[in-house]
């Protein structure tokens, strides 16, 4: 929840901007883009980058409910009609500040599947489960309930791990950590899911990942791509971290 409207079409105009000349210069070094501004800049940067083909829209959010009388709520239907390919369900601050649960994830998920939006569903622990080794229980746990029963539909989501305890902490997790968690959440969609699916759902990482250490986090192999949160109202960071891979 960041910048007011025209704060934001000059930050989009200047990934736009850094993002083509980068393109001339180094061609393409990344498979997508994915841009999720606030719900009212969405038609904004979906008419800014709609010549760019590997640049899609996507939402930070979307309701439970389908329709009806819930104000101020923003259904899959309505993202849907704005062009929204991606929206980014379960993020950890929506976990912490409006206490939503892993079962009100999944049906988002399922909301936005309905729609073919595909969903981005977060998941990760909070310091003290990672310092009593509770961190693997923790995700397991995210992952069953929130993601495994859309296993028919796994080919159309993509999960990304969250550190809690690596966002604004000052707290880093190393590459091996994130290596390990991304390795062990692959582990387990292919036992839920087989390899295929195990082997093609893209993962990514979202603990603080900046221009300085994405390229080493991005060399792991279980490391699909990132989930950018401050770094990307800097559109020079955006940029680096897109072309670190």
């Amino acid at each position: 929840m960041n910048l007011n409207f025209s704060d934001a079409e000059d930050l989009l105009a200047d990934i736009l901007d850094l993002l083509e000349k980068t393109q001339q210069k180094n061609g393409k070094s990344f498979d997508e883009m994915i841009i999720c501004p606030p719900f009212p800049y969405l038609e904004l940067a979906g008419d800014i980058f709609l010549e760019e083909d590997k640049v899609m829209i996507g939402a930070q959010n979307v309701s439970a409910y389908q329709n009806g009388a819930y104000t101020g709520e923003i259904s899959a239907m309505m993202l849907e009609s704005l062009s929204a390919e991606y929206c980014i369900v379960g993020h950890s601050e929506r976990r912490k500040y409006f206490l939503e649960s892993d079962h009100d994830i999944l049906i988002k998920a399922q909301n936005l599947l309905e729609y073919d939006i595909q969903p981005i569903i977060c998941c990760g622990e909070i310091l003290e489960e990672r310092e009593t080794n509770k961190h693997f229980e923790v995700i397991e746990k995210q992952l069953k309930a929130a993601v495994f029963p859309l296993k028919e539909s796994l080919n159309e989501v993509i999960i990304a791990y969250e550190p809690v305890w690596a966002i604004g902490t000052g707290k880093t997790a190393s590459p091996e950590q994130a290596q390990e968690m991304h390795a062990f959440i692959r582990s387990l969609i292919r036992k839920e899911c087989g390899d295929e699916r195990a082997d093609s759902i893209p993962i990514l990482y979202g603990g603080s990942c900046n221009a300085q250490n994405a390229r080493e986090l991005f060399s792991c192999p279980d490391v699909d791509g990132g989930l950018i949160g401050g770094a990307s109202l800097k559109a020079k960071d955006f940029i680096e971290i897109a072309n670190s891979f």
